[in-house]
């Protein structure tokens, strides 16, 4: 008789996974890791309404964890500003907790070879054609990389 096939779940999308994860935050009472996944849950859900779609594609989600990341990031600058060390420490904590579900990041050579192959491809010379270049490194990068650091490269490498 044939062998019967080796049965392989799915791999989980990150919305089901957040929800997993929220309920194991329940389950140990972490009130930190909780509150930050609820927040994230409530952001890819207010996107999911303001695109009119039910299921967002794994793209929308990591854009809506990455622009939740610029947000603590942001906050983690103003606080220190501020002298606010332990608030700056809180939102750091809430930021590593969101990049848990982030794709890992280009390293700086994977980075500058992505963008030099978009300048390649899109034959820009100049800081003119900068916005062709950031788009198809973005494109490409699928949320493995900051706009920030796509546009810097992307600049230097085009002056």
């Amino acid at each position: 008789h044939d062998a019967l096939p080796i049965w392989q779940p799915e791999p989980m999308s990150l919305l089901d996974r957040i929800n997993a994860d929220i309920k194991v935050a329940m389950k140990a009472r972490d009130p930190q890791r909780l509150g930050v996944l609820r927040m994230l849950k409530s952001a890819i859900d207010y996107t999911a309404i303001e695109l009119k779609n039910d299921s967002l594609p794994e793209d929308v989600v990591i854009q809506v964890i990455q622009r939740e990341g610029k947000k603590r990031n942001d906050s983690i600058t103003q606080f220190e500003a501020a002298g606010r060390a332990e608030s700056a420490a809180d939102e750091a904590a809430e930021l590593k907790i969101l990049q848990e579900y982030l794709p890992t990041q280009l390293n700086p050579e994977e980075l500058e070879a992505l963008v030099r192959e978009a300048i390649a491809e899109t034959g820009a010379s100049s800081r003119k054609e900068m916005g062709q270049v950031i788009k198809a490194t973005a494109a490409k990068a699928a949320g493995r990389a900051e706009g920030k650091a796509i546009s810097a490269l992307a600049g230097k490498l085009l002056s």
